[in-house]
């Protein structure tokens, strides 16, 4: 891994320390490896932390590392198998010591938990490796820079020769002082120019120059400004042609320093890694014309292995005539598989770190020694993730297994319901989570959570059957690169602890109720009755009562509404049923049903007002699946209903309108209607319902049903009241009652007292009244003595010598039907006890008779005239209504004084 991004991403560790145990390896550890020294940082001491890394000079001046200093110092930060830290450091490198065969490189680690690196702590590592013999050229293709060397001769020196412009001899590196040779400048040969930096310009562009008592290196990042790619064989080569030249006192000499590195040469067939290499590039061969192969090697991790150490790994190292191949099996030992990511999916990659020296002679260099490291990560590789669900049935524990994953992932978020937590913050919803590792360097996750935990959801599946089904996205990171990925988690589990709802139906008189007890499987499931959702909404639209308190759902639904369905009419009562069904609330299946039936007294479909104005609701009937209720008519045909359900209608209309036939007796009158329904282009009724309105005087009859063959229906009788009432009036104009505070009424001796009897209720215009006996008492009882006759049989009592007078009643605003209405004066003579006229209180009361307008031949009663010869009531052949009314107290005085009163009495 390129050191930019180490430097970036070095967040890996847990608490270190400056001691380690005896006998446990330390934080860090070197090597020397070729021409390099290797030290790596354990990932057991520094996970978890964040890294700076120095290399220190020899005047112990750290100088802090970013990538473009480590490319033209000679160092290289990577990360090894399963996150250590591997620091490699060119023999050559700026800030190492070199003393004849050997070099010395010390670097510092500060390692802190805040990336602000604030109280973090300091180690220190110094290691030396001996180096050579060394190669005329020697030529080192590191990931990060490419590197060459030079043997330089070193001519017979002149003492105290003073150098001539000391300025273009700034040496390449601060630690280094002017000594007797430098380097003055690099040409750099292009296609198109040649450009010459001095060493200044040369370090400020990034390119590291130094020089050695035998050396002349020039060290190249692989983006410099000089560099150029060329083909070769195929293969790609990064390649810097440049001379160098250097003042040894009072010359300058040349060195020739062109370095080439390939960029590219592997491929990837059948699980198998080919590396190629050209073995004589143009660059470095020019001027040569015979060449000859040394020595070929190959290895891992700088570490040369032999042909037998190859062969159990199942390597293969080619060396042909103009090409180097070696070839790796994928997975082989000597790499590592890390965790990757391709388009949000989990995958791995494996890993391996090749080099390759190959060592030639030639007839203008001699022999040149070039190295190449290869790091090399095969393309993305898909893998599959295992989801093994071992929950506890009997403990209620949802238990998953999520693997496999190498060891550089870590779980750090789940996202539950929508909302993403830390691995921590879980916990507050129930989950429980830690990773199993295994000898074969993997692990696994296990998530484990209550089956009642509030996530998990529930599901009835058939008869005591319930599912608990957790669904929880995983989100990992992958140490170092920090790439992430999810992975979606749903697991089923079913166990037999299903509880259904339970249901309890009554009717009171007017409403059906249903309540519904909860189980632990409906919390999702929605009422439906009649295919309507049962919403609040709805409860107040369509007037019904829906209630929930968690544990039970109450619904009361009123006889006459839509919900209900009517299966039959019957002298018992209207048979009304509910049917509700529980819906699954995101799929809408049927879950399950309820159902009750009632039977309703028909007072609801039937209304008798005193007024004469009838109200009649028709219900539709189940078997009449097909009927619609704004065809249902009544007698007359023209008569519709005026309120339309989709399975009531509810007419409206007045006893004398829409063929209403009508029957007196001795106690009432009755009116007789139906409500009926064709079908389109059929006279036949295929439904009928007859129904009874029955207006009787001071009494109450209640509604019955009885029902006969389909269609007829019957419903007989509603009920009303015959109203009257007699009022005592101020003036013969009869327009100014008496009010109810103003009884008792005072009247004096030859004052005339007008009196009217009214028939109320039902204005029907067929009716009249007609007055039998009037009659006064002193007490409020209507058969209590005395008694002063006032009418008999309609007419003036012929014993009064002052005769009541009858009065004609007109139509006015006030009188709409004048025949509902009798009218009579009487003096206050009238009343006396012997021969002395009566001062006491007094009441009045007369008895009634209602009538038809239309003469009846054999009925004298209605005859609508005095017959003062006998009873009337003993000639009628037809029985007729009856009624009595009373006025209020009437006090009689001899002084003059007055008072005003009124009394209605229905």
């Amino acid at each position: 891994m390129e050191l930019s991004l180490v430097l970036r991403l070095l967040v890996i560790g847990i608490s270190i320390s400056e001691t380690w145990t005896q006998g446990r390896p330390g934080p860090m550890s070197s090597e020397c490896l070729e021409n390099f020294l290797c030290i790596t940082l354990r990932a057991e001491y520094f996970e978890g932390k964040y890294l700076s890394l120095s290399a220190v000079d020899q005047s112990g001046i750290a100088w802090e590392l970013d990538e473009a200093l480590a490319s033209q110092c000679g160092y290289t930060v990577t990360y090894s198998n399963w996150n250590n830290i591997e620091f490699r450091a060119s023999a050559l490198s700026c800030h190492s010591h070199v003393e004849k065969d050997t070099f010395t490189v010390t670097i510092q680690v500060k390692a802190s938990h805040t990336p602000d690196m604030k109280n973090a702590s300091i180690h220190l590592k110094s290691a030396s490796c001996h180096y050579g013999p060394w190669s005329p050229r020697e030529l080192v293709c590191e990931t990060n820079f490419m590197e060459v060397s030079v043997r330089r001769d070193v001519p017979k020196t002149v003492k105290d020769f003073i150098q001539d412009e000391p300025e273009d001899q700034t040496l390449a590196f601060p630690e280094d002082k002017s000594g007797e040779a430098s380097i003055w400048q690099v040409v750099f040969h292009q296609p198109e120019e040649k450009r010459a930096l001095l060493v200044s310009d040369a370090w400020s562009a990034g390119y590291g120059l130094n020089i050695t008592d035998t050396r002349i290196l020039l060290r190249v990042p692989y983006n410099a400004a000089q560099t150029q790619l060329v083909k070769a064989q195929g293969i790609t080569f990064s390649t810097v042609r440049s001379s160098t030249f250097y003042k040894q006192q009072w010359m300058i000499l040349m060195v020739d320093t062109a370095v080439v590195c390939p960029v590219d040469g592997v491929d990837y067939t059948n699980k198998m890694i080919i590396w190629t290499v050209p073995k004589y590039i143009q660059a470095l061969c020019t001027g040569a014309t015979s060449f000859k192969d040394v020595l070929v090697e190959a290895g891992v991790n700088l570490h040369k292995l032999s042909a037998k150490e190859m062969a159990s790994r199942k390597y293969v190292l080619s060396n042909d005539f103009d090409v180097i191949t070696m070839k790796v099996p994928i997975g082989a030992e000597g790499g590592y598989y890390k965790t990757s990511v391709s388009s949000g999916r989990h995958g791995a990659r494996y890993c391996i770190n090749l080099f390759l020296e190959h060592q030639w002679e030639d007839n203008k260099w001699g022999l040149t020694k070039h190295t190449i490291i290869k790091e090399i990560e095969t393309p993305f590789e898909l893998v599959d993730l295992t989801v093994t669900n071992n929950s506890n049935l009997s403990a209620r524990i949802m238990n998953v297994t999520v693997g496999m994953f190498l060891l550089d992932v870590e779980l750090v978020n789940l996202t539950i319901e929508g909302v993403t937590v830390t691995v921590p913050e879980a916990v507050q919803h129930g989950y429980r989570m830690y990773e199993i590792r295994y000898a074969n360097q993997s692990k696994a996750y296990v998530i484990q959570v209550p089956f009642d935990a509030p996530s998990i959801k529930k599901e009835y599946v058939r008869d005591d059957v319930r599912t608990y089904t957790l669904n929880v996205t995983l989100e990992f990171i992958i140490h170092p690169t920090s790439e992430t990925f999810s992975v979606l988690v749903v697991t089923l589990s079913a166990v037999k602890d299903a509880v259904l709802p339970s249901a309890r139906g009554f009717c009171d008189e007017n409403n059906v109720h249903l309540h519904i007890t909860h189980g632990n499987v409906d919390q999702d499931w929605m009422p439906f009755i009649s295919g309507r959702h049962l919403t609040p909404e709805a409860a107040q639209k369509y007037n019904y009562n829906l209630s929930d308190n968690g544990t039970h759902l109450a619904i009361s639904v009123p006889f006459l509404s839509s919900l209900l369905d009517y299966e039959d009419i019957h002298m018992s009562g209207v048979l009304a049923s509910l049917h509700l069904t529980l819906k699954d609330g995101v799929t809408f299946a049927n879950k399950k049903d309820f159902s009750i039936s009632c039977r309703f007294s028909p007072s609801e479909l039937i209304q008798c007002l005193p007024n004469g104005t009838v109200f009649i609701t028709a219900v539709k009937l189940v078997r009449l699946a097909d009927l619609d209720t704004s065809l249902l008519v009544l007698s007359d045909r023209n008569c519709k209903p005026s309120l339309v359900t989709e399975k009531t209608a509810t007419f409206k209309f007045n006893v004398n309108t829409c063929g209403t036939r009508r029957k007196f007796n001795s106690t009432s009158i009755t009116y007789e209607n139906e409500v009926v329904y064709f079908r389109p282009g059929n006279d036949s009724p295929v439904y009928k319902l007859k129904f009874v309105c029955l207006y009787t005087i001071k009494q109450t009859v209640d509604v019955q049903y009885e029902t006969k063959k389909n269609p007829s229906s019957s419903i007989k009788p509603g009920f009303g009241s015959l109203d009257l009432s007699l009022k005592l009036f101020k003036d013969k104009s009869y327009s100014d009652p008496y009010q109810e505070l103003e009884f008792p009424v005072v009247k004096y001796l030859k004052e005339a007292l007008y009196l009217e009897v009214e028939l109320l209720q039902p204005a029907d215009p067929r009716l009249e009244l007609n007055l039998e006996d009037c009659w006064a008492t002193n007490s409020q009882n209507q058969d209590s003595l005395p008694q002063w006759p006032i009418l008999i049989n309609g007419c003036e009592n012929g014993k009064d010598s002052h005769r009541t007078v009858i009065h004609k009643v007109n139509y006015s605003n006030r009188v709409k039907f004048p025949q509902h209405l009798k009218r009579f004066e009487v003096t206050m003579f009238t009343f006396i006890e012997g021969t002395t006229p009566l001062q006491k209180q007094l009441y009045f009361h007369c008895s009634v008779v209602i009538c038809s307008t239309t003469p009846q031949p054999s009925d004298f009663l209605c005859q609508r005239r005095c017959n003062p010869g006998k009873h009337r009531r003993d000639h009628s052949t037809v029985p007729q209504p009856h009624g009595q009314a009373s006025s209020g107290a009437v006090l009689i005085r001899k002084e003059n004084t007055t008072s005003r009163g009124e009394y209605t009495l229905s």
